[in-house]
């Protein structure tokens, strides 16, 4: 059995934890501010600089939404805190990015580039150095929200296995596959 639930979550410096009636949380730090409604069945316990997230029984929906909540509001504590970042590499020839504020343009080998507007609580950057692959950043301090915009991007060409070609994320290691080989 999963014992993330009962972690202790700890608070930085200038991080602040605002409960409201109907179990909504607000998370304030120096990047900015987050909301997530609690489930309303647990109870959060604020005390010296630490979280405590408790369940009410041992019930199997309660100790689920224990651990799913207590990983969301650590999330929400260290995005408002550190932020998180996202690189995603584009592998390929003619592979390009750029952008100009929000609008990212990608041009990965289709007949036309793709345009993505990034939503404004996030920030992209992108870089193109010579002998290196293109590369976009995504920054921001919501981790749901940039795992799915980075998954999004990366959906406009997935790597392949046989020449690695694609958007991927920086680190990420594809499965190559051997090909044919030539008939005798």
């Amino acid at each position: 059995m999963s014992r993330i639930g009962n972690a202790i979550i700890s608070l930085p410096q200038g991080v602040t934890v605002d409960v409201t009636k109907g179990n909504l949380i607000t998370v304030k730090g120096p990047k900015g501010e987050l909301t997530q409604q609690l489930d309303g069945d647990l109870k959060l316990n604020i005390e010296e600089g630490e979280l405590k997230i408790k369940r009410p029984t041992d019930s199997k929906r309660h100790r689920s939404m224990h651990g799913l909540y207590r990983s969301l509001v650590s999330n929400m504590v260290q995005g408002v805190s550190d932020g998180y970042k996202i690189d995603l590499e584009l592998v390929g020839v003619g592979y390009r990015a750029n952008n100009s504020g929000n609008l990212l343009e990608l041009t990965l080998g289709y007949s036309h580039p793709i345009y993505f507007y990034v939503p404004d609580e996030l920030k992209v950057t992108t870089a193109m150095e010579k002998g290196k692959n293109p590369m976009v950043s995504l920054e921001g301090i919501d981790k749901q929200l940039i795992g799915q915009i980075a998954a999004k991007i990366r959906a406009f060409r997935k790597p392949e296995p046989y020449k690695g070609k694609g958007v991927r994320f920086k680190g990420e290691e594809i499965r190559r596959k051997a090909g044919k080989t030539a008939a005798k």
